[in-house]
This record gives structure tokens, sequence and C-alpha cells, in this order.
């Protein structure tokens, strides 16, 4: 008995490829031995930068979450729990505050640039929500693909959280594209 293929077969490998290798990443990690940031696997001010920027990143994708649903009220109740998680994320990392989902449509461009991934980095959110769910996608995608290849260069309770939040990240974007079509 043959299956009809799914409509949105293009987009499916990619996001079972990155939650495949996240998984696996956090598995080897797991298995490596090093459990702290004192590991000679990474000097204490590799793991502190990387950290800093892990935190810096989280905050500036909560900060995107919280323009769109600024901008995009009708969104609120599907992406306030991700923007919940994100802000987690970011305190996880050390950050002292995250972006509040109440924050105007205008986000710091810096922190949205860092956020956003491609796109214009002006930190704008755009008009649609389709489009508004596309560059929350995209920055999410480039966030989780950059933490997964960050692993092998940071000590590994650090690496861990990397590859727990970079999984994150890539279940972030399956929820985001779920209802596309």
């Amino acid at each position: 008995m043959s299956f009809p293929a799914s409509p949105r077969l293009p987009s499916g490998p990619r996001r079972r490829s990155l939650l495949a290798s996240a998984a696996g990443a956090a598995l080897l990690v797991g298995c490596s031995g090093g459990s702290n940031s004192g590991d000679s696997g990474g000097s204490p001010s590799v793991a502190d930068r990387a950290r800093a920027r892990a935190a810096r990143d989280s905050e500036g994708l909560a900060g995107r979450y919280a323009a769109v649903i600024a901008a995009h009220p009708g969104l609120a109740e599907r992406l306030r729990p991700l923007h919940e998680e994100v802000v987690r994320h970011a305190e996880a990392f050390g950050a002292v505050r995250a972006a509040s989902p109440t924050a105007s449509p205008s986000v710091s461009a810096s922190a949205s640039a860092r956020a956003a991934g491609p796109g214009d980095g002006s930190g704008a959110v755009p008009a649609t929500e389709k489009d508004a769910l596309a560059l929350l996608v995209a920055a999410e995608r480039e966030l989780a693909d950059r933490r997964a290849g960050e692993l092998l260069t940071v000590p590994g309770e650090l690496a861990r959280l990397l590859a727990s939040v970079a999984a994150a990240g890539a279940a972030h974007v399956y929820l985001l594209t779920e209802g596309d079509g």
C-alpha cells in the first residue's frame, strides 16, 4: 500500500535532518566524558564568550518573537509558548532579562539582526502574518544551525546546553511551519 506524497515534502527532510543532527550531537557530547566548564576541551574564557554570545542571541530571538506578537496579536496564542521558552533559554545562558511579549514592534536593530539571520536586519516586522512567521523560522533555523556547529568548540556542560537549545530551536521551526502547506 502506498501513501500519497505530503504537500510539504520539500521542507520535511530539512527539519528531520536538523533534529537528527542536533539529537546526535547531544548524544555524542553526552558520551564525551567531559562535564564541567574547566575541562581541557576549552578554556573558561572560551566558554564564557560562547555563553555570553548564546545569551545575547537568545535575547535577540526573544525580542524578535515579542515584536511579532506585538505587531500581529492574532499570532500571540501560537507564539507565546515559544517566546517563553526562548526567554528561558536566554536565562539558562546567563541573561539577566529578555524581551517581553508586550515590546513594541520596532525591536532594537542590533538584537533583531543577531537573531534574525537572513533578511534585511532592520528589525522591522513584516506586514503579513505569513511573512512574520517566515522571519521567525529563518531566525530559529539559523540560530539552531550555528549552535549545533559550535558544539565541538565549547566544554562539555555548555555543549550539552547548546545541543539542547539547538534541538529546541529545530522543534520551534517545525511548530512554526506545521500549518503551512
